[in-house]
């Protein structure tokens, strides 16, 4: 499951790429799945912020049930937003990454 969310830059911050720059600086990102975000930080035009913790949630809700209420979020609010931040889990990134690759080559041999 995956929430769409549209980069101008496409490219990962600074402090996301120094987690694992070897594959991080490379990626081009259009969305990103669920299961990795933290939270998302919204800035609205009138400076007023909102941080959503979304791993808490994940207790609580589907990943279906998170993505829309996101998505909702978006769209409800799409012309008040200034800012949308989002904090990935890097470290799961980064161990699911090494684990498919690991499987991956395994089946290569």
């Amino acid at each position: 499951m995956s929430v769409v969310v549209k980069f101008t830059k496409k490219k990962l911050p600074k402090e996301v790429v120094a987690h694992w720059p070897e594959v991080f600086s490379d990626l081009h990102i259009t969305s990103i799945p669920i299961e990795y975000l933290l939270a998302v930080k919204v800035e609205f035009k009138d400076g007023k912020q909102w941080e959503i913790k979304v791993k808490p949630n994940r207790q609580k809700l589907t990943n279906k049930q998170l993505e829309s209420n996101i998505k909702e979020l978006f769209e409800h609010y799409e012309n008040n937003i200034k800012n949308v931040d989002f904090r990935i889990d890097t470290n799961k990134v980064k161990a699911d990454i090494q684990k498919r690759t690991k499987t991956f080559l395994k089946k290569r041999k």
